[in-house]
């Protein structure tokens, strides 16, 4: 990927985000740390919603650390 669409990934991740931050009120970090220590939906409705938002949160992680990479390698 070039650092053009791995920005533009990060960026269209963040909205997505937001959206699911919205609509549960919590912030998508709190929810991910959630989620990996094995919380459960409340809802049964919000399942996929719940494995979507954990899928969009640890692509962003890595689109984040892809960009952290690519500004170390032009440091050096």
């Amino acid at each position: 990927m070039t650092l053009q669409e791995i920005i533009a990934d990060i960026h269209a991740l963040n909205e997505d985000l937001e959206v699911y931050e919205r609509k549960y009120g919590v912030l998508s970090e709190t929810f991910y740390e959630l989620y990996l220590s094995g919380e459960e939906p409340e809802e049964e409705t919000w399942v996929l919603d719940w494995a979507d938002w954990a899928g969009a949160y640890k692509i962003l992680l890595r689109r984040q650390e892809q960009n952290l990479r690519n500004d170390r390698i032009k440091i050096l």
